[in-house]
């Protein structure tokens, strides 16, 4: 397990708890790297505080952030920055102990944060996330940014395949459905979400073996978005972690009772197959198309932004500054690949076998549900089983037509 997850399981909770249950794309991930690069300015009850936000103690913290932001995943583009108005000398030391490719200089105006964060994250971030006034001393920011291919793509379907009962059937024309082969389906029971359908799409792998899986998790419909996002990060860690391992809570779909719900249809079919029981399971899912772009107010309490701003405050003797803390954050699933940015201020038989039973589920992702997107890397490297976005899906999208033909 990678040592940052308890911390950043306990970072996104409070962010997303802070988003609600509304559609929306965040990167607690990004949030928690700017604040922990504050950490080694603090003292004292900000020191205490931030050690709570963060989950670790700050110093701790910051030296995480500034491994993996020394050696970022390739799929996942990041830049820090620095602006101050007038550099001063009482935040040397704090200064000097940010990532050596931290972006340095005077502050500039606001169509200058504009074109920073267009440029940091390929287009995918049109606006800094929070405006310079003349009264501001200094910016910290941080971008990432992803762009991938799915390493098989899915098939599109009719959007009547979400199940009579779902009113997204109503509202698409079509949807995604799993190919043959690549994905991944399943059944979980989670402590927090009880029973849940699981989808693994994996993004084709760099040359290096680095890659993410972007992990979607339905629960029933009145389980609170709380509780799906926390089971979908456990899930998701688990599934980069050991990537043909166990899964936590598997269920047999021979343990379910066949007929349809809200988030599957479970049925029998006569099949051949060697195994020794006679039993064969298969799930395919279809889910929708969807895209999100959300900005995140950070300065609420829990978020840690407050004790930053006391922090750095404290070695310029001011109490309590005034400070903006803030994400945008924008993200696209689709056919052929997955896309995310978030840029903070403060993803052979020889004949036929003898007869057999297979149980077929077809997984619906037909009400809101969670994706968390998660980075792969060799066992041990700091970016492996990280995740780094996570959404909640309210409102699905029709497949284009152009991804449709």
């Amino acid at each position: 397990m990678n040592p940052l997850d308890a911390p950043l399981a306990h970072y996104a909770e409070r962010l997303h708890d802070a988003a609600g249950d509304t559609h929306h794309v965040a990167s607690p991930l990004g949030a928690w790297l700017l604040l922990a690069l504050t950490g080694p300015a603090a003292t004292g009850q900000a020191r205490a505080a931030l050690a709570e936000a963060l989950g670790v103690d700050p110093d701790d913290a910051a030296a995480s952030a500034r491994a993996l932001l020394a050696a970022p995943h390739p799929m996942v583009a990041t830049a820090t920055a620095l602006w101050e108005r007038t550099p001063v000398e009482e935040l040397a030391e704090w200064r000097a102990g940010l990532p050596d490719h931290t972006e340095r200089g005077a502050l500039p105006d606001q169509a200058a944060l504009d074109a920073w964060a267009r440029e940091r994250t390929g287009g995918l971030v049109e606006r800094f996330p929070v405006e310079v006034t003349p009264e501001t001393l200094l910016i910290l920011a941080n971008a990432l940014a992803t762009r991938v291919s799915w390493a098989d793509p899915f098939e599109v379907a009719p959007a009547t395949e979400l199940g009579a009962g779902s009113a997204w059937a109503g509202r698409l024309r079509q949807v995604l459905r799993t190919p043959p082969f690549g994905h991944r389906c399943w059944v979980s029971t989670t402590g927090r979400a009880g029973d849940v359908a699981v989808h693994v799409a994996p993004a084709r792998a760099g040359a290096d073996g680095a890659g993410m899986l972007v992990v979607s998790v339905a629960a029933a419909p009145e389980v609170p978005a709380a509780d799906v996002l926390a089971a979908a990060r456990e899930l998701a860690v688990a599934a980069a972690a050991v990537p043909d391992g166990p899964v936590p809570g598997r269920r047999s779909l021979f343990d379910l009772p066949l007929g349809k719900t809200p988030l599957w249809h479970l049925r029998e079919e006569p099949t051949r197959t060697f195994a020794p029981d006679g039993r064969v399971e298969h799930a395919t899912a279809v889910l929708p198309c969807w895209s999100a772009r959300s900005r995140h107010d950070l300065t609420g309490a829990g978020l840690g932004f407050d004790a930053a701003a006391r922090a750095l405050g404290g070695l310029l003797g001011l109490a309590e500054p005034p400070f903006e803390a803030a994400q945008s954050a924008v993200a696209r699933f689709g056919r052929y690949g997955f896309e995310a940015a978030a840029v903070t201020a403060f993803g052979m038989a020889a004949g036929l076998p003898p007869e057999g039973v297979a149980r077929v589920a077809d997984l619906r992702f037909a009400h809101p549900y969670a994706v968390v997107a998660v980075a792969t890397d060799e066992p041990g490297g700091p970016w492996h089983a990280l995740p780094v976005y996570s959404a909640w899906v309210t409102d699905p999208e029709d497949a284009p037509a152009d991804e449709a033909e």
